[in-house]
């Protein structure tokens, strides 16, 4: 890896722990019939290790240089494409008939882990699984649960369609360069069956509304909502209009907006 120039604009970090990779691997849930996607492979550790599990690969690398690395890693079951992944397109790249799910694993930085996520989110395949390893402060907000002050927007956002789980935390000391943070990995598994809204828009901008001013009471927050019967819900769930968006749960959101509609 010596040889490798890193590029901090691509938030390039390549782990060096196996035990680790392994610890990835075992938290994965695949079967003979999963496409497994990787994001974002690097050096191939991961990549690698996914190859023992005998699966189709197909793996999105954004940086042609570590074709260094990558070029051994090919073969009738792995294929690499040198491409943002943000501007993939996963439906043309592989016949997805030929499998009945799909599971992304990646390691990416910060500033793409939302895009990414949604990203899959508009695709129309059979997610099994979302496999990421992200700083730990995103880990701990994609995570979190009502009443923590990591709770945010996109925690109710990603609540709705999944069950959300943080597995374990990485040290910085795991990755070359080394980090100024400490990483986890977390897992997205898509619920069989979400909560019924009567109007998914309207959910969604209530909850940005909500969380606009995180230190501001609902209230105020949602002015330009009949706020009579967001208290009617509030007080049926043993809140009142003092009550801020960290406080409200994803059911009492639905049922917000379900009332709302």
């Amino acid at each position: 890896m010596e040889k490798f120039k890193f590029k901090k604009y691509y938030g390039q970090n390549f782990i060096t722990n196996e035990e680790i990779i392994s610890k990835i691997i075992n938290n994965c849930n695949v079967d003979n019939n999963t496409l497994i996607v990787e994001i974002g492979p690097g050096a191939g550790i991961l990549t690698k290790k996914l190859q023992s599990l005998n699966n189709q690969i197909i793996c999105y690398e954004i940086d042609k240089e570590a074709k260094l690395f990558l070029n051994r890693l090919e073969n009738e079951k792995t294929t690499i494409i040198y491409q943002d992944f943000l501007n993939s397109e996963l439906e043309k790249d592989i016949d997805l008939t030929k499998f009945s799910n799909v599971s992304f694993i990646a390691n990416i930085p910060y500033y793409i882990t939302t895009p990414i996520i949604k990203k899959i989110m508009n695709m129309t395949i059979p997610i099994k699984e979302i496999v990421l390893m992200v700083q730990e402060e995103v880990a701990n907000r994609l995570t979190s649960s009502v009443n923590n002050k990591t709770y945010g927007s996109f925690t109710v956002y990603l609540n709705y369609y999944f069950n959300t789980e943080k597995l374990f935390t990485v040290s910085r000391k795991n990755f070359k360069p080394e980090p100024k943070v400490d990483s986890a990995v977390i897992k997205l598994v898509p619920k069989k069956e979400k909560l019924f809204l009567k109007n998914e828009k309207l959910f969604f901008e209530l909850i940005k509304d909500a969380f606009a001013q995180k230190r501001k009471t609902l209230k105020n927050n949602l002015k330009n909502y009949d706020f009579s019967k967001v208290l009617e819900v509030l007080k049926s769930n043993n809140l009142n209009e003092n009550a801020r968006a960290e406080e409200i749960s994803l059911e009492i959101f639905v049922k917000i907006a379900n009332i709302l509609s």
